[in-house]
């Protein structure tokens, strides 16, 4: 018998997750790394906003308990960052210097929150979300009826917005092209959205530029200038528009990027020894001939799932899914992006 064959996944969210799971169910022989820069295993990101609601334990987001790594014997390394993937020799470097060879590999390194050009400056006194550790801060950062001002206010933004003004907090929403992202609002149906946003309590300031942000202590040490010499203030500031896909340890991976990790309909790159999934790749679609990326917690749960399967020898291509859903409802809005 040969040796067993070497997988590794970089991303433990839902896409790297499942994939892992899926790949121990196929080949019961396998080594299975699961590698993420984070300092915790596989937890609910669409969870962080219950930090406001008292969750102050990290163990209470967890997707899955941390001993169905040991059960599915997969090795997970945590709070290991890749800087280099080498597509010819099919190695892993990890900035700790180690090396670390595989057989196939899947990206799901999924991406960082985009800021606008313009504001690139001042990023150093935004407030960030995207992980436990940077959530616990801003909690920390939001006193009790605190205000906090959100630039853009994409899906996931906007659901944080709904738990602060529902625990007592204040929410200025300064609207761009990213707002509803990763939807697309049709001009006619972004005033109906807007309209529910202000309902549920949100302060929305719409077709005014930001084109400073300003730490000026006090009370509210946060403000943002505007193109018209207007201003806000709040506790803290962040900014919701849209992801960046994080593929910059690609670069000497051999393997074509656009925005994103280029795959075909069965999730492989122009490298067979490589796949993505979620929400760091974009894939070809026959029925729009171009590459398209594929946003919400259950596409890309399905994404880690197809990939593992034609990992391990299938061939199941990733059908366009019926595309993202936004409407009013009851007053509020109700999108598909949140639905897992």
């Amino acid at each position: 018998m040969g040796e067993p064959s070497r997988y590794a996944i970089i991303g433990s969210g839902s896409a790297g997750f499942g994939a892992a799971r899926t790949i121990r169910e196929r080949d019961p022989e396998a080594r299975i790394s699961l590698v993420t820069i984070s300092s915790l295993p596989f937890y609910n990101r669409y969870d962080l906003p219950k930090l406001f609601l008292g969750v102050e334990d990290w163990r209470d987001l967890l997707a899955v308990p941390t001993e169905v790594f040991d059960m599915l014997d997969i090795q997970l390394r945590r709070a290991s960052r890749v800087v280099e993937v080498d597509g010819r020799n099919l190695t892993i470097q990890f900035a700790h210097n180690e090396v670390m060879g595989f057989d196939r590999l899947l990206v799901c390194s999924g991406g960082g929150g985009y800021l606008p050009a313009a504001l690139s400056d001042y990023r150093h006194l935004l407030h960030d979300f995207g992980s436990f550790e940077q959530a616990v801060v801003t909690r920390k950062a939001v006193p009790k009826g605190g205000t906090v001002i959100m630039l853009g206010g994409d899906m996931i933004g906007l659901d944080l917005a709904f738990t602060l003004v529902d625990t007592g907090h204040k929410v200025i929403l300064v609207t761009n092209d990213h707002t509803f992202w990763p939807h697309q609002i049709a001009p006619e149906e972004r005033g109906e959205l807007l309209d529910a946003l202000t309902a549920t309590g949100i302060e929305i300031i719409d077709g005014r530029r930001p084109t400073a942000i300003e730490d000026i202590g006090g009370r509210l040490p946060r403000r943002m200038v505007f193109s018209d010499g207007t201003t806000a203030s709040g506790n803290v500031i962040m900014a919701f528009c849209g992801q960046q896909p994080s593929v910059e340890f690609l670069l000497s991976a051999g393997i074509d990027i656009e925005r994103g990790i280029l795959v075909n309909t069965q999730l492989q790159s122009s490298n067979d020894a490589i796949w993505a999934a979620g929400d760091v790749c974009q894939i070809w679609s026959d029925a729009g001939k171009g590459y398209k990326f594929y946003h919400g917690w259950k596409n890309v749960r399905i994404m880690g799932e197809i990939a593992a399967r034609n990992m391990t020898g299938a061939e199941e291509a990733f059908d366009d899914p019926d595309p993202l859903a936004i409407r009013v409802e009851d007053g509020r809005i109700w999108s598909s992006f949140w639905e897992h």
